[in-house]
């Protein structure tokens, strides 16, 4: 084993180091509910009512006293009308009813529901068919939530459901963390825009705007400092704008490495940042940088396609959710799966094949890697359905043999 493989930072200790050299969640503020899709939450949320604040019909149908019903047929006495947004203000007594549709309040003295299927009302008299049993079809006052209890917590991302949750509490205005600022540099002479006319040599840019969907996707706003090219005071010029936006987080791309044109980490050194590593043991994507520059965070990630994707979900995304105050930022996100063919022994790198699945609902998924695996390759990336992890110095495999998968088809959060 060469020497190189052995000074190559495991994965895990590497996401450690890069959440544990993020200083704090950024600072919170207010939006209004209506503006809080996809935003984190800076401080649990409490109720700030009971739900429902009365005892609720689940069903249309007739307010009742089980006691009145309990031996069928049952004629009651018809007194009024419940319906949503209108409830019926007077008690119910012995031998009376109230016509109630769902979701209404329940009169004070009824207990049960008695379903309209089950009943027969002609005029002001309403016949049970069916007897029903107190508390049936009886939503009662708190049975979703009480008032001050806790219903979502710091760190939680407001999707549709805890969006509905919270306006259901009371809540028009939520306390969220700001969006964290990445800042994204792309470098490499031999790059251009998308649709510009590209030379002989040059190809088209695709990692910056991965990293930016993927920095938007996690809850960040982004900041294009464009392609540079590959000179020593166009990288520092770019390095100063990031830190004059006030960015939270650099993520650079290409150039990470020490070659003779992979001036990045040498812009950044000019520019005072404290080095934290620069290797991983993991395949695609050994060359990743992580350091800070003044209170900005910097990951620099490979040049190649593919690596840089791979890195920016194994190392970006977690570090984002971090700087909002995530709890489980650096949560393994990878499930259980089997082998779909047979796999050699592994080496000291950390392995995130592409691969498609095999999925059936009685049992774990099937990972098929592809046959091809080069970092270059966004071809294969976009079709892939997950990540199949082989561990470093994993022996031989077997088809049909436990592994572990990142799925490429689920949200990141």
């Amino acid at each position: 084993m060469g020497r190189w493989l052995m000074s190559l930072l495991p994965v895990a200790e590497a996401l450690d180091r890069i959440l544990a050299a993020i200083a704090g969640p950024v600072e919170a503020e207010e939006v209004p509910i209506t503006r809080a899709a996809g935003r984190t939450l800076a401080a649990d949320l409490r109720a700030t009512r009971t739900q429902p604040p009365f005892p609720a019909s689940a069903m249309d149908g007739y307010a009742v006293r089980a006691a009145d019903v309990a031996t069928v047929p049952a004629r009651l006495r018809l007194i009024g009308t419940s319906a949503a947004g209108h409830g019926f203000a007077g008690p119910l007594g012995p031998g009376e009813a109230v016509r109630i549709f769902t979701g209404a309040p329940v009169p004070e003295g009824a207990d049960a529901i008695l379903i309209q299927e089950n009943a027969e009302a002609v005029g002001e008299t309403v016949t049970a068919r069916e007897p029903v049993a107190a508390g049936r079809f009886l939503r009662r006052a708190g049975l979703d939530f009480r008032g001050d209890e806790t219903l979502l917590r710091a760190g939680e991302t407001l999707d549709a459901r805890r969006l509905a949750l919270a306006a259901s509490a009371g809540h028009a205005v939520l306390p969220v963390r700001r969006k964290p600022c990445v800042a994204v540099l792309a470098t490499g002479d031999e790059l251009v825009r998308p649709g510009e006319p590209a030379a002989w040599d040059q190809i088209v840019a695709s990692n910056g705007l991965a990293l930016a969907a993927l920095s938007l996707e996690a809850g960040a706003e982004t900041i294009d400092l464009g392609i540079v090219s590959d000179d020593l005071a166009a990288l520092r010029d770019a390095v100063g704008r990031a830190r004059a936006a006030e960015a939270d987080l650099l993520v650079t791309l290409g150039g990470a490495s020490v070659g003779d044109h992979d001036l990045v980490q040498a812009a950044l050194g000019a520019e005072g940042m404290e080095l934290g590593f620069w290797r991983v043991a993991l395949r695609p994507g050994k060359p990743l940088m992580h350091g800070r520059l003044g209170r900005m965070a910097v990951i620099g990630l490979p040049g190649n396609p593919v690596s840089s994707i791979v890195c920016g979900l194994l190392f970006v995304v977690p570090a984002i959710r971090a700087l909002l105050g995530d709890p489980r930022a650096g949560e393994d996100r990878s499930e259980p799966a089997l082998l779909g063919r047979d796999m050699p022994a592994n080496d000291a790198r950390q392995d995130y094949l592409r691969a498609r699945l095999d999925t059936a609902p009685d049992r774990l998924p099937v990972a098929h890697p592809e046959t091809r695996q080069d970092s270059s390759m966004l071809s294969v990336l976009g079709t892939s359905e997950a990540l199949l992890i082989r561990p470093p110095h994993a022996g031989p495999a077997k088809a049909g043999d436990p592994c572990r998968i990142i799925r490429l088809d689920r949200r990141i959060l």
